[in-house]
């Protein structure tokens, strides 16, 4: 895996071992999560700027060739969710090497358990693939309540180096 950026002020990578005592997610009603194909990359993008402060590092005809062309790119480890009339919802984008890299619901989505159900998602297919562990990186004072959410899956600080 690349090396992450170094840490921003107050940034932490946290850390799910994927033992035994994993959930099943648990999809919202409603909503349905399905598998990226690459005519998703426009709204994937559209819901990652409008989600993140600093957009979707970068505009789009330079975020989707560096995404795609990253060795750590899957599409099968892209998740989508959706809502009752077809829109994007949220996503989760992981790298091969058991790295959440963006994990994004709507704002007009969230508190429906969208972003907690992709996590256990993600914690079950990289498990089936093998993997010990999935981590992230996410900020403790720009995103307090996800930390809180992730803390509660299971997840616990790390070592900025792994």
């Amino acid at each position: 895996m690349p090396e992450p950026r170094p840490p921003a002020p107050n940034d932490i990578r946290l850390r799910k071992i994927l033992d035994d005592t994993l959930f099943p997610p648990r999809w919202p009603e409603g909503f349905f999560m399905r598998g990226f194909e690459a005519a998703d990359a426009l709204a994937l993008h559209t819901l990652l700027a409008a989600v993140f402060d600093d957009g979707a590092d970068g505009p789009f005809d330079q975020w989707w060739p560096r995404i795609s062309a990253d060795a750590e790119f899957d599409p099968v480890l892209c998740f989508l969710v959706i809502d009752g009339k077809g829109r994007l919802a949220g996503a989760a984008l992981c790298w091969a090497t058991g790295f959440v890299k963006d994990l994004a619901v709507h704002p007009e989505a969230r508190s429906n358990g969208i972003a907690e159900a992709l996590m256990r998602h993600a914690f079950a297919v990289f498990r089936a693939r093998g993997a010990a562990h999935v981590d992230l990186k996410t900020n403790t004072v720009g995103n307090a309540a996800a930390v809180r959410l992730y803390q509660r899956l299971g997840m616990v600080e790390v070592d900025w180096a792994g």
